[in-house]
Parts: structure tokens; C-alpha cells; sequence
């Protein structure tokens, strides 16, 4: 995709979405950190029914090592390998506490250091809780980038990078928001709906899905 492409590429989100956000539910960092460790194969809806119980009782690393494994994985039971996680959750507190006074680092290295805790969550921390600009390649921003051709790559890392080499301002603070979204909910992994997605024709894609048939209306009504 041409750069003046991408210029209107993500204008024409940004007027469609101006204030995008996770929609992962959370009150700090440490809320936010916990929600995108346990949101890995799990969706965001998902995540929240789980965890809005377990933050009204534990919001900070202290809490929730106070909670203990076995309430904490009362709490996680709905959530995907939540024995894992529950673990990965506790050791991450532990090491909070220990190693950074309880607070959540504002740096990559360190994130990335905190068990369960890889690339994509530290992106997502560094972004929605920092400010940063970073782009959490998700498996929606891996098809939305590649699909479209904004930013093709064979691994999360290569379309990574080429976001960050090629998405401009005033767009990249709230570029990975637009596009997990519009891969959430528009161009989605089956079918495409390309019929009302507003980048169609600066899209890459060739076989635009078309509109479904028109509902028949129903004669006995």
C-alpha cells in the first residue's frame, strides 16, 4: 500500500472510530497487564466476565497474591488453560512486587521479563496503560495487515515492524486499536465484509465478499 493510501487508509478509521480503545475492562495497569495475560485464546468478552469480580477484589499485585492460587482459579474457571494462567498471574504479582516496588514497568524489557508475559502484551501495556506507540499484532492485525497489504509479513514480528515503519502520524498511537477492530468486526477471518468496509477500494484483497441477497419480505405479515 502507497503511503498517500495509508494516509486515507487510516483517516477514513479515525473518522469512523475517533476515540478507539481495548475493550478489554481494567482500572489500572496492573488490571490491564493481568487482562491481556489472560485474554491469550480467549476473547475479550470472555476475559471480562471473568475478571470483573476478581479486580473488585484484587486490583493490585499485594491483593492478589493475598488471594491465593486456589480462590484465584475460582475466579478464572470460564477462561482458557486458567490453571496455567493462574500460576503465570500470581509468579507476574510476586515479581511486581519484588523487583519493581509493586508497580508495573514502563518498559519493554522489563514487561517482557514477567512470566506469561510476551511481546504483544507488553505492546498492549506499553500502549493503552503508557501511551507508547506501539502496535500489538494480534492474529487481527496479522490478516487485516496482510490482507490489505498495509503491512505484510510471514510472522506477527515482520508486520510489526512494518507497521512501525509505515503508519504515520497523527495515526499511531490508536493504529493497532483501528485495526484489531476492523479485523474484529469488518474484515473478519471467514468472510470479509467487504460490502460496508469503509477501505475497501484501497484494500489489496481481490475477491471482495458482496452484500448477502436482500431478505424476501415475509408475505403473511
Amino acid at each position: 500500500m502507497k503511503k498517500p493510501d495509508i494516509v486515507e487508509f487510516f483517516a477514513r478509521l479515525a473518522a469512523d472510530n475517533p476515540h478507539p480503545e481495548t475493550e478489554l475492562e481494567y482500572s489500572n495497569a496492573f488490571t490491564l497487564l493481568v487482562a491481556v495475560v489472560l485474554s491469550a485464546q480467549m476473547t475479550d468478552v470472555g476475559v471480562n466476565k471473568a475478571t470483573r469480580a476478581l479486580f473488585a477484589e484484587a486490583d493490585t499485585p499485594e491483593k492478589m497474591l493475598a488471594l491465593g492460587e486456589d480462590e484465584l482459579k475460582a475466579h478464572l474457571r470460564t477462561i482458557n488453560f486458567y490453571n496455567t494462567k493462574a500460576k503465570n498471574v500470581l509468579a507476574l504479582s510476586r515479581a511486581l512486587i519484588e523487583q519493581h516496588g509493586g508497580e508495573v514497568p514502563e518498559d519493554r524489557a522489563a514487561l517482557e521479563a514477567l512470566p506469561g508475559v510476551g511481546r504483544k502484551t507488553a505492546n498492549v501495556v506499553l500502549n493503552s496503560a503508557f501511551g507508547h506507540q506501539t502496535f500489538a499484532v494480534d492474529t487481527h492485525i496479522f490478516r487485516v495487515g496482510n490482507r490489505t497489504g498495509l503491512a505484510r509479513g510471514k510472522t506477527p514480528l515482520e508486520v510489526e515492524l512494518k507497521l512501525d515503519r509505515n503508519v504515520p502520524q497523527p495515526f499511531r498511537l490508536h493504529a493497532h486499536h483501528w485495526l484489531i477492530l476492523h479485523g474484529r468486526y469488518t474484515c473478519k477471518a471467514r468472510t470479509p465484509e467487504c460490502w460496508r468496509c469503509v477501505v475497501a477500494d484501497l484494500c489489496a484483497y481481490k475477491p471482495k465478499t458482496p452484500a448477502p441477497p436482500a431478505r424476501k419480505p415475509d408475505r403473511g405479515a
